[in-house]
């Protein structure tokens, strides 16, 4: 066990690294019995000993990358860090939904805290994506969203929860059947760009399918960068000019500006409280968030969530404080409807909570898939697309909880048009402590988990889900001596 000493010496040694803008060495720390390492490929850093009993539960659509929220969570992180490790993971596991070069939204909140907090990161538009453009990028937001998430609420040091991604994209990863079919939609378009057939394509020139390896060695090194020179570098250092320089070559149009005005927004959740259980929800510009609310609030009729957020969208133009007028409707319970939204990009959602009850519920996209279906030069990094020429995505996810005590459930989801109306039916599902019923003949994919009997609680009758109709992994995650 650690002295009082040794913990107060570690945070000040951690803080010291998370805080230095420079390139950092590779150092090694010893406690005593629980050593903190932070050198070698396999080393992940972790600053308690392994955990015993219930440790947390993970649903994602990707088993790889939920996989690893596993094991960082079973090392002594929670659920933020086991949240970032597991967005990084996706960038390496299914880039044709979330890569380095992606953005979204997360919601995170823990014990103590009345609403928690929203961290909005969504790919956006540079200043000459309008210039003729071949096919303009988006700025990249992934790294910068969950640096700053972790940044409160995580507490590990943030460059270890890099080690998993980068091992997994230089050591390869099979293909799951998520990526497969994904890369089956796409069929060749995607090998017309000569970096992007090196990464997908087998030796025959065919795509690569289900169970293949997905290796990409020049990702691993853009991630050994940051886990070593910061996230810093990646919009404003030498990664950035490689990546913009990358960029423009492939005809996406973005500039080192770009990267360094592009900040993320921390936002205040819209709230609601119904049947003594009080929510959070993601608030716009992801307003999938609002969407996901109207349809779980919604009494006797069905309110679809799609129809509201076409309303919201038509009614919104250039209004200036969106989330105090979506957070008015909520309020007043008349929810504006319109018009279905038209076909909208694909995207990937994530749940992660632990046995403290911390919570968090992201939603990632690239705004089609594969992005722009074009590789930032020697970056590795599949460029997302930019929103000039895409509708914007709906980004659902939110969490229920008892007050500032306990957490009773959370839920996102992915897909198109019916991505908000899955995420309510699940997290009202999660709430009553039972599976929800997936959507048929929709594309929204739903993950939650669920807490009865509260968290911190009776943690014995937690459970996460994931749809049946999808391709991801659930897991209750229990170490056994």
């Amino acid at each position: 066990m650690l002295s009082r000493f040794q913990k107060k010496l570690f945070i000040i040694w951690r803080r010291s690294l998370c805080f230095t803008p420079r390139l950092l060495r590779i150092v090694v720390v010893c406690f005593g019995s629980g050593a903190l390492t932070a050198c070698g490929e396999q080393n992940v850093v972790t600053t308690k000993p392994v955990e015993s009993g219930f440790v947390g539960s993970v649903a994602a659509d990707e088993p790889h990358a939920a996989q690893i929220a596993y094991n960082v969570m079973e090392r002594g992180g929670n659920a933020a860090d086991a949240a970032t490790a597991l967005g990084l993971a996706l960038a390496v596991t299914l880039p044709s939904r979330a890569s380095l070069g992606s953005g979204g939204a997360c919601l995170a909140w823990r014990p103590g805290e009345s609403t928690g907090q929203a961290f909005e990161f969504l790919p956006r538009r540079g200043r000459y994506a309008n210039s003729g453009a071949d096919r303009p990028a988006a700025v990249p937001m992934l790294a910068r969203g969950l640096f700053l998430l972790q940044l409160r609420y995580g507490s590990v040091q943030l460059a270890d929860l890099f080690v998993p991604a980068r091992d997994l994209a230089a050591r390869g990863v099979p293909v799951s059947r998520l990526l497969a079919s994904d890369l089956a939609t796409v069929k060749n378009a995607l090998l017309a760009d000569n970096n992007a057939r090196t990464v997908f394509a087998r030796r025959d020139g065919t795509l690569l399918k289900a169970d293949d390896i997905l290796v990409q060695t020049r990702l691993a090194g853009a991630l050994e960068r940051l886990r070593i020179a910061g996230v810093g570098d990646l919009y404003g250092g030498a990664l950035g000019q490689a990546f913009v320089t990358g960029t423009n070559a492939a005809g996406g149009a973005l500039t080192i500006q770009d990267l360094r005005r592009s900040l993320v927004q921390v936002e205040k959740p819209l709230t609601a409280r119904q049947n003594g259980v009080d929510l959070s929800f993601l608030p716009p510009p992801a307003d999938g968030g609002l969407g996901m609310a109207a349809r779980y609030l919604s009494h006797g009729k069905i309110i679809y969530a799609d129809q509201v957020v076409a309303a919201w969208r038509q009614q919104n133009k250039g209004q200036m404080r969106p989330i105090a007028e979506a957070q008015h409707i909520l309020d007043s319970g008349r929810f504006p409807q319109g018009m279905s939204l038209p076909p909208l990009p694909a995207s990937t959602s994530y749940v992660v909570t632990d046995r403290s009850g911390e919570t968090v519920a992201c939603v990632l996209t690239m705004n089609n898939l594969f992005g722009t279906g074009r590789i930032a030069g020697s970056t590795g990094i599949v460029l997302a697309a930019s929103p000039l020429r895409r509708p914007q995505p709906l980004l659902p996810a939110g969490i229920a909880h008892i007050g500032n005590q306990q957490l009773r459930a959370v839920a996102a989801a992915s897909g198109q048009n019916s991505a908000a109306d899955a995420a309510a039916l699940a997290l009202r599902a999660a709430v009553a402590g039972v599976n929800p019923k997936p959507i048929k003949g929709g594309s929204g994919r739903a993950n939650s988990v669920s807490c009865p009997a509260g968290l911190p609680g009776d943690a014995g009758r937690c459970f996460a889900w994931t749809d049946p109709q999808g391709k991801g992994l659930a897991l209750p995650i229990v170490h056994k001596h």
